[in-house]
């Protein structure tokens, strides 16, 4: 695993930032991904996480909002199965396919409550770990076990696994080649997609660091940062560009094209063989 070398004095800090993370993210001898692609538009996804999700207003709601635009007229719904702090080994995923439960009703204009019937509750089930669960020296076999356990109980319910790759903390930039390399392994284990969304962190930030894609805490994302996430998301899953779609998530519109391309050149990278 390469690791990355601090060279002192830097010329400035956002110069430093910049080439911290392109070295972080550029000099990758990373495993390629045996899944390329969803299959046929998925018409449901369940997002299986943490605060990293649900963070401005849930990662599922921009995601919506993006395939309403890019794919008009197709129907997706979603819904996300959130804890604070948690790992894959705190969900009982099982449970979420439980029938009359997770999607049995939804609310509508006017205060409308509809009881949906549906066929197949969910087509995808985006699962991610906490932020540092797949590096942790005690916490990474959990990580590799429940990928794996979850996995199979998606497939038993007839939905497909999906892995949503996490970004490096700001100020631990060498978790973006840690966390790829961990996803993808797990994604090829697995049989299942990955959703590249920590490279696209490290590929804008190199590009673009004075954009901060962070709370103060360093860790959860901005607006930003959710609205890359979700640009990633949209394109991975659908294998459409997102550039020059009009949601921005009332960010300033050079900013959502900035973030737009750097979600669709990072995709193209990704599943380049």
């Amino acid at each position: 695993m390469r690791h990355l070398v601090i060279i002192k004095p830097l010329l400035s800090t956002a110069l430093g930032l910049a080439v911290l993370l392109a070295a972080a993210t550029g000099a990758l001898a990373q495993t390629k991904p045996k899944v390329t692609e969803a299959g046929d538009k998925p018409a449901s996804a369940i997002y299986i996480g943490n605060s990293f999700f649900y963070y401005n207003n849930s990662l599922h709601n921009h995601v919506g909002q993006l395939i309403r635009e890019g794919q008009p007229g197709f129907r997706h719904r979603a819904s996300s199965a959130t804890i604070s702090g948690s790992g894959l080994n705190w969900h009982d995923v099982d449970s979420y396919f439980r029938p009359n439960a997770v999607g049995s009703y939804s609310f509508g204009a006017n205060n409308t409550v509809s009881f949906n019937k549906l066929d197949r509750l969910f087509d995808l089930a985006i699962m991610m770990d906490c932020s540092q669960c797949p590096l942790h020296p005690q916490l990474k076999p959990l990580f590799h076990e429940f990928a794996k356990k979850h996995s199979d109980t998606v497939r038993k319910h007839g939905a497909k696994p999906v892995f949503f790759m996490s970004w490096a903390y700001k100020d631990v930039p060498s978790m973006t080649a840690e966390l790829a390399e961990a996803y993808t392994q797990a994604g090829n284990d697995n049989n299942a997609l990955v959703i590249p969304a920590g490279l696209a962190f490290g590929k804008s930030m190199a590009q673009m660091p004075e954009l901060n894609l962070y709370v103060p805490d360093l860790r959860h994302p901005s607006v930003a940062g959710s609205y890359l996430a979700a640009c990633v998301t949209y394109a991975t899953l659908f294998k459409a560009s997102p550039v020059d779609l009009k949601y921005t998530a009332g960010l300033d519109p050079a900013i959502a094209k900035h973030l737009q391309t750097v979600a669709w050149e990072t995709v193209q990278e990704y599943f380049k063989q």
